[in-house]
């Protein structure tokens, strides 16, 4: 072997031998981003939920819900108007929109309680609680009689011997000492002298009909007289009147008549097919207004109404006999 191929020889190996133990690469730390990326992962923001109270609160009751059901208010249904609603309680419809005020008397919604009387006018008897336990305790008309009979002691009230002492002082006292007592139940007086104004002011009544009565006067679920009888059957007048209603406009009542006889009284007649008389005509007692019928109305039938300072009556005790 020459030295120049032993050389080369010896060269190859250093060579290899330098490759083996070369110094290793450095190579670049990998950083695992995965579980910090689960921690950083977006939180969707919480929905706010109605609650029943908030929910509660978006739904308005009609204007006057309040009054629903007290006397001297009326709770308006589909179909009714303002003016129909003055006609049938006997005021004015400009009263009736000065006491509720109503921005625009066009624009009454089914629910609305509207007030019917005067503010401050009395609406009614004067009434006083059943002395009946629980929440079905009902009130009734009391009449000073009876007020007086209700304040008089109960035998089983005083002992034995208090009675007895109570009219030994009463006689003892002086008339000037009794006077108050008297004159404090004076009030009682003025109710006989309304009902003797209405008594002048009532008219003479006649029936508006020649059939017989279906159904009778129920202060709570019939406010008048159904006359029953055939589509087309006359229907008359009750009493001397103006007319101030003729047509519809007042829920379950459908073509109405409603006249008015005195600054008391008023009389309606209702589910006519055919209507014989307009607003303001003057017509007398017996003289035929209308034809029977029944719109809205399961039967053929008149529904007759007596109105006494705008509250329903029970006409059946002031028609004649027959």
């Amino acid at each position: 072997m020459s030295r120049r191929t032993a050389g080369l020889a010896l060269a190859l190996v250093v060579a290899s031998m330098l490759a083996g133990c070369g110094i290793p690469l450095n190579r670049a730390p990998v950083e695992d981003r995965s579980a910090p990326a689960r921690a950083q992962a977006p939180v969707a923001a919480p929905v706010a939920v109605p609650t029943p109270a908030s929910a509660a609160a978006e739904v308005k009751p009609p204007p006057g819900a309040e009054n629903a059901g007290k006397p001297g208010y009326y709770t308006v249904k589909a179909g009714d108007t303002v003016s129909a609603i003055a006609k049938i309680h006997n005021q004015k419809q400009v009263d009736l929109v000065r006491w509720n005020a109503l921005p625009n008397p066009n624009l009454i919604e089914v629910g609305q309680v509207l007030r019917v009387v005067q503010p401050g006018a009395d609406v009614g008897s004067v009434a006083v609680a059943s002395p009946v336990a629980g929440a079905g305790a009902t009130s009734s008309p009391v009449s000073p009689a009876a007020a007086s009979a209700a304040s008089a002691p109960r035998p089983g009230d005083a002992k034995p011997g208090a009675a007895a002492a109570s009219s030994a002082t009463s006689a003892a006292r002086p008339a000037s000492a009794v006077a108050p007592a008297a004159s404090a139940a004076t009030p009682a007086v003025v109710a006989p002298a309304a009902a003797s104004k209405d008594k002048d002011d009532e008219p003479s009544w006649a029936w508006p009909a020649g059939g017989s009565v279906v159904s009778g006067f129920d202060d709570v679920r019939n406010k008048g007289l159904d006359i029953g009888g055939k589509a087309g059957d006359p229907v008359y007048a009750a009493a001397d009147g103006r007319v101030i209603h003729a047509g519809t406009g007042l829920r379950g009542y459908g073509n109405l008549v409603i006249i008015k006889h005195s600054d008391t009284f008023i009389t309606a007649y209702a589910h006519n097919q055919a209507l014989l008389v307009k607003e303001d005509q003057v017509v007398r007692k017996g003289q035929k207004i209308a034809e029977m019928g029944n719109t809205e109305s399961e039967t053929v039938k008149l529904h007759f109404e007596v109105r006494r300072q705008g509250k329903p009556v029970d006409p059946a005790k002031l028609l004649p006999a027959r």
